[in-house]
Protein backbone atom coordinates (compact mmCIF):
# COMPACT_ATOMS: atom_id res chain seq x y z
CA UNK A 1 0.00 0.00 0.00
CA UNK A 2 2.89 2.40 0.57
CA UNK A 3 4.63 1.51 -2.28
CA UNK A 4 1.63 2.61 -4.32
CA UNK A 5 0.91 5.55 -2.68
CA UNK A 6 4.33 6.51 -3.33
CA UNK A 7 4.19 5.80 -7.24
CA UNK A 8 1.43 7.51 -7.55
CA UNK A 9 2.74 10.43 -5.55
CA UNK A 10 5.96 10.17 -7.94
CA UNK A 11 3.08 9.58 -10.71
CA UNK A 12 1.47 12.77 -10.40
CA UNK A 13 4.48 14.77 -9.44
CA UNK A 14 6.13 14.37 -12.96
CA UNK A 15 2.42 15.12 -14.60
CA UNK A 16 2.26 18.44 -13.03
CA UNK A 17 6.15 18.88 -13.81
CA UNK A 18 5.30 17.77 -17.49
CA UNK A 19 2.00 20.27 -17.35
CA UNK A 20 4.52 22.72 -15.96
CA UNK A 21 6.72 22.49 -18.69
CA UNK A 22 4.23 22.36 -21.37
CA UNK A 23 2.66 25.43 -20.49
CA UNK A 24 6.15 27.81 -20.12
CA UNK A 25 7.39 26.08 -23.60
CA UNK A 26 4.06 27.96 -24.56
CA UNK A 27 4.59 31.20 -23.03
CA UNK A 28 8.42 30.97 -24.16
CA UNK A 29 8.39 30.03 -27.87
CA UNK A 30 8.73 33.07 -29.95
CA UNK A 31 5.34 34.72 -31.27
CA UNK A 32 7.15 36.29 -34.26
CA UNK A 33 10.32 34.89 -36.34
CA UNK A 34 12.52 38.07 -35.53
CA UNK A 35 15.35 38.47 -33.26
CA UNK A 36 13.88 40.84 -30.88
CA UNK A 37 11.15 38.00 -30.45
CA UNK A 38 13.84 35.79 -29.48
CA UNK A 39 13.87 33.33 -32.33
CA UNK A 40 16.84 32.02 -33.20
CA UNK A 41 19.43 31.71 -36.37
CA UNK A 42 16.75 34.17 -37.83
CA UNK A 43 17.83 34.20 -40.89
CA UNK A 44 17.43 30.45 -41.30
CA UNK A 45 14.03 30.48 -39.85
CA UNK A 46 12.93 33.48 -41.98
CA UNK A 47 11.22 31.07 -44.26
CA UNK A 48 8.47 30.76 -41.62
CA UNK A 49 7.52 34.21 -43.31
CA UNK A 50 7.43 33.38 -46.31
CA UNK A 51 3.77 33.31 -47.84
CA UNK A 52 2.21 29.70 -47.53
CA UNK A 53 3.11 27.29 -50.19
CA UNK A 54 5.74 29.57 -52.37
CA UNK A 55 8.77 27.79 -52.07
CA UNK A 56 9.35 25.71 -54.96
CA UNK A 57 13.19 24.61 -53.68
CA UNK A 58 14.21 24.44 -49.87
CA UNK A 59 18.13 23.88 -49.16
CA UNK A 60 19.40 22.99 -46.25
CA UNK A 61 22.94 22.44 -44.37
CA UNK A 62 25.82 24.23 -43.01
CA UNK A 63 27.60 27.86 -44.19
CA UNK A 64 28.55 25.64 -47.62
CA UNK A 65 24.81 26.10 -48.16
CA UNK A 66 24.20 29.57 -47.67
CA UNK A 67 27.59 30.62 -49.22
CA UNK A 68 27.13 28.90 -52.59
CA UNK A 69 23.13 28.68 -53.91
CA UNK A 70 21.98 32.61 -54.26
CA UNK A 71 18.01 32.73 -54.36
CA UNK A 72 17.74 35.91 -56.39
CA UNK A 73 19.55 34.69 -59.32
CA UNK A 74 17.76 31.78 -59.43
CA UNK A 75 14.31 33.74 -59.00
CA UNK A 76 15.85 36.45 -61.48
CA UNK A 77 17.02 33.85 -64.28
CA UNK A 78 14.25 31.02 -63.71
CA UNK A 79 11.35 32.42 -61.87
CA UNK A 80 11.90 29.94 -59.01
CA UNK A 81 11.51 30.60 -55.48
CA UNK A 82 14.61 29.12 -52.73
CA UNK A 83 14.92 29.62 -49.65
CA UNK A 84 18.14 28.75 -48.20
CA UNK A 85 17.62 27.36 -44.53
CA UNK A 86 21.55 27.32 -43.74
CA UNK A 87 23.63 27.96 -40.45
CA UNK A 88 27.28 28.22 -39.16
CA UNK A 89 28.68 24.58 -38.40
CA UNK A 90 24.98 23.16 -38.56
CA UNK A 91 24.66 19.65 -37.70
CA UNK A 92 21.93 17.10 -38.85
CA UNK A 93 19.64 17.28 -35.82
CA UNK A 94 19.05 21.07 -36.08
CA UNK A 95 18.84 20.23 -40.01
CA UNK A 96 16.25 18.11 -38.96
CA UNK A 97 14.08 20.64 -37.13
CA UNK A 98 14.36 23.20 -39.59
CA UNK A 99 12.77 21.04 -42.24
CA UNK A 100 9.94 20.32 -39.73
CA UNK A 101 9.30 24.01 -38.96
CA UNK A 102 9.52 24.96 -42.75
CA UNK A 103 7.19 22.05 -43.65
CA UNK A 104 4.50 23.25 -41.46
CA UNK A 105 4.15 26.15 -43.85
CA UNK A 106 5.79 24.96 -47.04
CA UNK A 107 5.49 22.07 -49.74
CA UNK A 108 8.59 22.79 -51.83
CA UNK A 109 9.17 20.58 -54.75
CA UNK A 110 12.43 19.90 -54.46
CA UNK A 111 14.89 19.35 -50.93
CA UNK A 112 18.47 19.91 -51.90
CA UNK A 113 20.65 19.08 -48.65
CA UNK A 114 24.54 19.98 -48.60
CA UNK A 115 26.30 17.23 -48.01
CA UNK A 116 29.03 18.66 -45.86
CA UNK A 117 26.87 18.64 -42.87
CA UNK A 118 26.62 14.91 -43.26
CA UNK A 119 29.63 14.29 -41.91
CA UNK A 120 29.80 16.38 -38.90
CA UNK A 121 29.09 14.53 -35.95
CA UNK A 122 26.15 15.33 -33.70
CA UNK A 123 27.09 14.54 -30.10
CA UNK A 124 25.03 11.71 -27.78
CA UNK A 125 23.99 15.12 -25.52
CA UNK A 126 22.84 17.45 -28.62
CA UNK A 127 20.92 15.04 -29.78
CA UNK A 128 18.70 14.16 -27.14
CA UNK A 129 18.68 17.98 -26.04
CA UNK A 130 16.95 19.04 -29.67
CA UNK A 131 14.91 16.19 -29.46
CA UNK A 132 13.61 16.96 -25.82
CA UNK A 133 13.46 21.29 -27.37
CA UNK A 134 11.49 20.10 -30.17
CA UNK A 135 8.54 18.47 -27.95
CA UNK A 136 9.29 21.18 -25.14
CA UNK A 137 10.54 24.89 -26.16
CA UNK A 138 11.06 26.04 -22.95
CA UNK A 139 14.39 24.21 -23.04
CA UNK A 140 15.44 26.03 -26.10
CA UNK A 141 14.23 29.70 -25.27
CA UNK A 142 14.74 29.26 -21.61
CA UNK A 143 16.43 32.46 -21.28
CA UNK A 144 13.64 34.63 -23.08
CA UNK A 145 12.23 35.24 -19.02
CA UNK A 146 14.12 38.36 -19.44
CA UNK A 147 12.48 39.83 -22.12
CA UNK A 148 8.64 38.87 -21.78
CA UNK A 149 6.15 40.80 -22.69
CA UNK A 150 2.70 41.02 -22.37
CA UNK A 151 1.95 39.45 -25.92
CA UNK A 152 3.74 36.60 -24.72
CA UNK A 153 0.95 35.96 -22.09
CA UNK A 154 -1.83 37.07 -24.70
CA UNK A 155 -0.09 37.23 -27.96
CA UNK A 156 -0.76 34.58 -30.62
CA UNK A 157 2.10 33.26 -33.01
CA UNK A 158 2.16 35.33 -36.15
CA UNK A 159 5.54 35.18 -38.43
CA UNK A 160 5.63 38.29 -39.98
CA UNK A 161 9.25 38.53 -41.05
CA UNK A 162 11.32 36.59 -44.05
CA UNK A 163 14.78 37.65 -45.70
CA UNK A 164 14.92 39.80 -48.89
CA UNK A 165 18.03 37.39 -50.04
CA UNK A 166 16.27 33.92 -49.03
CA UNK A 167 18.89 32.90 -46.65
CA UNK A 168 22.00 33.60 -48.63
CA UNK A 169 24.44 35.56 -47.58
CA UNK A 170 26.65 37.70 -49.96
CA UNK A 171 30.40 37.54 -49.67
CA UNK A 172 32.39 40.05 -52.11
CA UNK A 173 35.91 38.91 -50.43
CA UNK A 174 38.36 37.70 -52.46
CA UNK A 175 40.86 35.47 -51.08
CA UNK A 176 42.16 32.93 -53.46
CA UNK A 177 44.03 29.66 -53.33
CA UNK A 178 45.53 26.67 -55.56
CA UNK A 179 43.54 23.87 -54.90
CA UNK A 180 45.79 21.17 -56.52
CA UNK A 181 44.27 17.66 -57.58
CA UNK A 182 41.80 17.92 -54.59
CA UNK A 183 39.70 15.89 -56.29
CA UNK A 184 41.85 12.75 -57.54
CA UNK A 185 39.87 9.38 -57.12
CA UNK A 186 40.76 7.12 -54.45
CA UNK A 187 38.67 3.61 -53.82
CA UNK A 188 38.44 4.26 -49.69
CA UNK A 189 35.07 5.62 -49.10
CA UNK A 190 34.75 8.05 -45.75
CA UNK A 191 32.21 6.78 -43.01
CA UNK A 192 29.49 8.59 -42.71
CA UNK A 193 28.50 8.31 -38.70
CA UNK A 194 25.55 6.24 -38.60
CA UNK A 195 23.62 8.28 -36.23
CA UNK A 196 23.58 11.14 -39.07
CA UNK A 197 22.32 8.34 -41.69
CA UNK A 198 19.31 7.50 -39.48
CA UNK A 199 18.74 11.48 -39.68
CA UNK A 200 19.16 11.43 -43.32
CA UNK A 201 16.98 8.58 -43.94
CA UNK A 202 13.99 10.80 -41.47
CA UNK A 203 14.34 13.78 -44.17
CA UNK A 204 14.09 11.41 -46.85
CA UNK A 205 10.92 10.10 -45.58
CA UNK A 206 9.37 13.64 -44.66
CA UNK A 207 10.36 14.23 -48.29
CA UNK A 208 8.52 10.94 -49.55
CA UNK A 209 5.15 12.37 -47.39
CA UNK A 210 5.31 15.83 -48.52
CA UNK A 211 6.02 15.00 -52.12
CA UNK A 212 9.53 16.42 -52.37
CA UNK A 213 12.21 15.39 -54.59
CA UNK A 214 15.58 14.85 -51.91
CA UNK A 215 18.63 15.72 -53.91
CA UNK A 216 22.13 15.47 -52.01
CA UNK A 217 24.33 18.63 -53.52
CA UNK A 218 28.47 18.84 -52.57
CA UNK A 219 29.23 22.48 -52.63
CA UNK A 220 32.48 23.36 -54.55
CA UNK A 221 35.26 22.87 -51.76
CA UNK A 222 38.90 21.68 -51.53
CA UNK A 223 38.85 22.86 -47.50
CA UNK A 224 36.32 20.55 -47.10
CA UNK A 225 35.73 17.79 -50.01
CA UNK A 226 37.96 15.38 -51.30
CA UNK A 227 36.68 11.93 -53.60
CA UNK A 228 36.69 9.76 -50.22
CA UNK A 229 33.79 11.74 -48.86
CA UNK A 230 32.54 11.75 -52.79
CA UNK A 231 32.57 8.04 -52.49
CA UNK A 232 30.88 7.93 -49.19
CA UNK A 233 28.14 10.07 -50.46
CA UNK A 234 27.77 8.50 -53.62
CA UNK A 235 27.02 5.21 -51.68
CA UNK A 236 24.41 6.86 -49.73
CA UNK A 237 22.74 8.23 -52.78
CA UNK A 238 22.65 4.89 -54.35
CA UNK A 239 21.43 3.18 -51.07
CA UNK A 240 18.25 5.44 -50.44
CA UNK A 241 17.98 6.01 -54.35
CA UNK A 242 18.53 9.59 -54.16
CA UNK A 243 20.48 12.01 -57.10
CA UNK A 244 23.58 13.40 -56.25
CA UNK A 245 24.79 16.19 -57.72
CA UNK A 246 28.85 16.95 -56.64
CA UNK A 247 29.64 20.12 -57.47
CA UNK A 248 33.40 19.46 -57.60
CA UNK A 249 33.67 16.99 -60.26
CA UNK A 250 31.72 19.67 -62.88
CA UNK A 251 34.69 21.65 -63.17
CA UNK A 252 33.49 21.95 -67.60
CA UNK A 253 29.89 22.82 -66.52
CA UNK A 254 30.82 25.42 -63.29
CA UNK A 255 34.37 26.82 -63.79
CA UNK A 256 35.61 27.63 -60.67
CA UNK A 257 38.43 30.06 -60.49
CA UNK A 258 39.95 29.40 -57.28
CA UNK A 259 42.01 32.26 -57.55
CA UNK A 260 39.04 34.88 -57.38
CA UNK A 261 35.71 32.56 -56.55
CA UNK A 262 36.52 32.15 -53.03
CA UNK A 263 36.43 34.36 -50.11
CA UNK A 264 38.68 32.17 -47.41
CA UNK A 265 41.35 30.35 -49.54
CA UNK A 266 39.07 27.10 -51.20
CA UNK A 267 36.51 27.06 -47.40
CA UNK A 268 33.64 28.73 -49.43
CA UNK A 269 32.84 30.69 -52.19
CA UNK A 270 32.43 34.27 -52.23
CA UNK A 271 29.80 35.43 -54.32
CA UNK A 272 30.75 35.41 -57.71
CA UNK A 273 32.03 31.82 -56.92
CA UNK A 274 27.58 31.08 -55.98
CA UNK A 275 26.81 33.28 -59.12
CA UNK A 276 28.40 30.10 -60.90
CA UNK A 277 26.89 27.77 -59.29
CA UNK A 278 23.47 29.05 -59.44
CA UNK A 279 23.37 29.37 -63.00
CA UNK A 280 24.06 25.16 -63.25
CA UNK A 281 21.62 24.52 -60.41
CA UNK A 282 19.03 27.04 -62.28
CA UNK A 283 19.65 24.74 -65.88
CA UNK A 284 19.54 21.74 -63.67
CA UNK A 285 15.93 22.46 -61.84
CA UNK A 286 14.73 23.62 -65.34
CA UNK A 287 15.67 20.34 -66.60
CA UNK A 288 13.80 18.28 -64.16
CA UNK A 289 10.31 20.17 -65.02
CA UNK A 290 9.13 20.31 -61.71
CA UNK A 291 9.20 23.79 -61.22
CA UNK A 292 7.16 26.46 -62.45
CA UNK A 293 8.15 30.55 -63.69
CA UNK A 294 6.53 32.69 -61.18
CA UNK A 295 8.07 35.89 -62.64
CA UNK A 296 4.59 37.33 -64.16
CA UNK A 297 2.73 36.29 -61.28
CA UNK A 298 1.48 39.02 -58.92
CA UNK A 299 1.40 36.68 -56.05
CA UNK A 300 5.15 36.61 -56.49
CA UNK A 301 5.66 40.55 -56.40
CA UNK A 302 7.70 40.92 -53.23
CA UNK A 303 10.04 38.44 -55.44
CA UNK A 304 10.65 41.44 -57.26
CA UNK A 305 11.10 43.78 -54.62
CA UNK A 306 13.64 41.87 -53.07
CA UNK A 307 15.54 41.45 -56.58
CA UNK A 308 15.66 45.01 -56.80
CA UNK A 309 17.37 45.30 -53.35
CA UNK A 310 19.78 42.55 -54.32
CA UNK A 311 20.91 43.73 -57.03
CA UNK A 312 21.30 47.37 -55.72
CA UNK A 313 24.00 45.64 -53.33
CA UNK A 314 25.48 43.08 -56.02
CA UNK A 315 26.40 46.55 -58.61
CA UNK A 316 28.32 48.13 -55.68
CA UNK A 317 30.13 45.40 -55.06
Amino acid sequence: MVKTKRVLALVGFLAGLLGILVGLSALFVPKNNMSEFGMEEVTANGILGERENSIDVLVLGDSEAYSSITPMDLWRDKGYTAYVCGTSSQTLDYTLELFIRALENQKPKVVILETDAIYREVPSQKAIFTRLANHLAVFRYHNRWKTLSWNDFLGETHFTWTDDWKGYRYYATISGTNPGEYMKPVETAAEIPERNIRYVKEIQRLCQENGARLVFLSAPSPVNWNYARHNGIQALAQEMGCEYLDLNLKQDQIPIDWSKDTRDKGDHLNHFGAVKVTHYLAGWLEETGLLTDHRNDENYAKWNDALKKYEAVVEKG
